[in-house]
Parts: structure tokens; C-alpha cells; sequence
């Protein structure tokens, strides 16, 4: 069984807890009623499903009650984060290479290496 941690409650539960509510950071025209049809349902029901990363919505139904998003390996089924519903999408690169330093963070200087015969 998974264990979901969900970021409002702060406890891991087990996922039977937890639905799945769907694609994450979908974006809803403004406009619905100048929509075609074809457009409207596109919206509605495709979704992307890729292999690997995916972002996702999901609800706390047996806690809490609140919706939060997850980013979740389709292959492995395990969960890298999970957020609050409304903050921004984390970067995959820092999830998959967490000892990668930020740009937003000054590089540790090392110090010269000694050459042969220095020491």
C-alpha cells in the first residue's frame, strides 16, 4: 500500500485515503461559451497521460477534505512531492537531482588544489 503525505494534515496516510482528482494546472478558458464544441470537450476529457512525471490533483477524502497536487512517476508509482493546492509547479530537475545547486544559490568556492610537489 502507498503511503501519500498529505501537505495540509502533514501525516502520511495510506492512499485509500486519498483520490485521485486528475491532471493538475489545468487552465479553464474564460470564454467557455465562445468555444467550439470540439475544443470545450478536448479541455473536458483529453489529457496528456504521459510515462513518468506527472502532476496531479488529488483530495484528502478520509482527513482533511482539501485538494492539494502531487507529482507522481507513472512507471515506479512513487510520489516525488506533494504541494498545496495554488502554489507553483516545483521544478522536475531539482525533484530528480536534488544535490544540483540552484541558480538562486551562490556556488561553494573550493579552495586551489595543491599541485604535485607543493605540499
Amino acid at each position: 500500500m502507498l503511503l501519500i503525505k498529505c501537505p495540509y494534515c502533514e501525516e502520511e496516510r495510506p492512499e485509500l485515503e486519498f483520490r485521485n482528482a486528475g491532471e493538475a494546472h489545468l487552465v479553464r478558458s474564460p470564454a467557455i461559451s465562445e468555444q467550439s464544441d470540439e475544443d470545450f470537450a478536448a479541455f473536458l476529457y483529453f489529457r496528456q497521460n504521459p510515462k513518468g512525471l506527472q502532476f496531479e490533483r488529488w483530495r484528502h477524502i478520509h482527513g482533511c477534505g482539501r485538494f492539494f497536487n502531487a507529482v507522481r512517476d507513472s512507471v515506479s508509482d512513487k510520489f516525488l512531492t506533494v504541494y498545496k493546492a495554488g502554489e507553483p509547479r516545483p521544478d522536475v530537475e531539482t525533484l530528480l537531482n536534488p544535490e544540483t545547486v540552484s541558480d538562486a544559490e551562490p556556488a561553494k568556492k573550493r579552495a586551489p588544489r595543491a599541485k604535485k610537489g607543493e605540499l
